[in-house]
């Protein structure tokens, strides 16, 4: 049975473009892939179109694309995907964890403080991933590849982080539930926003600061607002590649190829360009709008290390499986 809700994803199969496209069999239509992604994400997008490009070489496949929530929404692609109204689609983990919660598992902060760590953790080859597909295949969903954002960052208006403390009575938006979790774990109000809502909301005062990855902050220009980013692992996600796993097995041996070459592209070229990106653009482009970076040694790291320990237990009790949970918590460490 599947547990995903539909949501509000329904109000999507109004539209013509849909017709002839959900529950049709592979090969009868082209392939529909989706993905909120916008082309003003320059440190994510490339990996989209190096994904397709892949896929579409090796696989020969003839994609009908739907980019920036043209075909589903940001909440809406996974759970559209699994009733056939797309068969690929590209999204944050974030968004799904908390109805697939081994994806949490590379959420969670500070797992690792050792971004190369994660990221050999990230790869669609280490034994993380491979856990990872086990639990997901069971609700016939597949992780073909992802791009690792980069650890997040709390970033403020008015005062810097610096201590748990600093966290109490603020409005931070978060994306996603285990997000959510750390936030309110700090003493803080977690508040869910799309990030186009982010500028005027933290203009308002409608929100007091965010939890997020660099790309966020330039991609919808909050640089120019935020006055303080605290740069330390509170959290993390991926932006993946999944499709249902009876449709990949449906597929000639060929195109299954094809996908998972496409997954190690997305991750491997596609995080590349976006660490560059980030180095080269986006982190000068903060630092030149004054934010201030506040880098914390061990000793003020290690509250908040202590407070989020209530984030790992309730991922642990969500996953229900304590044995998965210590596995890929150790897997992550040991990358």
């Amino acid at each position: 049975m599947n547990p995903v809700p539909r949501r509000s994803f329904l109000a999507a199969a109004g539209l013509g473009v849909l017709a002839g496209v959900a529950g049709c069999a592979p090969g009868t239509h082209r392939p529909v892939v989706a993905t909120y992604l916008t082309t003003s994400y320059d440190d994510l997008y490339p990996g989209v179109e190096m994904f397709l490009g892949r896929a579409r070489e090796l696989g020969g496949f003839d994609f009908d694309v739907f980019p920036s929530g043209q075909l589903l929404g940001a909440e809406e692609l996974v759970p559209g995907m699994l009733h056939g109204v797309a068969d690929v689609v590209l999204q944050t983990s974030s968004y799904v964890s908390s109805s697939f919660p081994i994806l949490g598992s590379l959420e969670l902060p500070f797992t690792t403080e050792d971004f190369d760590r994660y990221l050999r953790a990230c790869d669609p080859d280490s034994e993380v991933s491979r856990l990872i597909n086990q639990g997901l295949i069971g609700q016939n969903m597949r992780m073909l590849g992802g791009m690792a954002t980069g650890f997040e960052y709390l970033w403020t208006i008015d005062k810097p982080i610096r201590t748990p403390e600093d966290v109490r009575g603020l409005r931070l938006r978060v994306a996603g539930e285990i997000e959510g979790e750390t936030v309110k774990a700090l003493g803080g109000a977690p508040v869910f926003l799309g990030s186009a809502e982010l500028y005027q909301a933290l203009e308002r005062g409608t929100i007091d600061g965010m939890m997020s990855y660099l790309g966020t902050v330039v991609s919808r220009d909050l640089q120019e607002i935020l006055r303080y980013g605290t740069a330390a692992h509170f959290g993390a996600y991926t932006v993946d590649a999944y499709c249902r796993n009876d449709w990949y097995e449906a597929l000639a041996p060929r195109q299954r190829h094809a996908l998972d070459e496409a997954g190690r592209v997305l991750f491997r070229d596609g995080t590349a360009k976006l660490v560059d990106v980030h180095e080269h653009e986006y982190l000068p482009a903060v630092r030149d709008a004054g934010v201030e970076l506040i880098e914390l040694d061990e000793a003020r790291l290690r509250p908040f290390r202590d407070a989020v320990s209530a984030v790992h237990e309730r991922w642990r009790a969500l996953l229900g499986d304590p044995a998965a949970a210590h596995r890929a918590l150790q897997l992550i460490r040991d990358a």
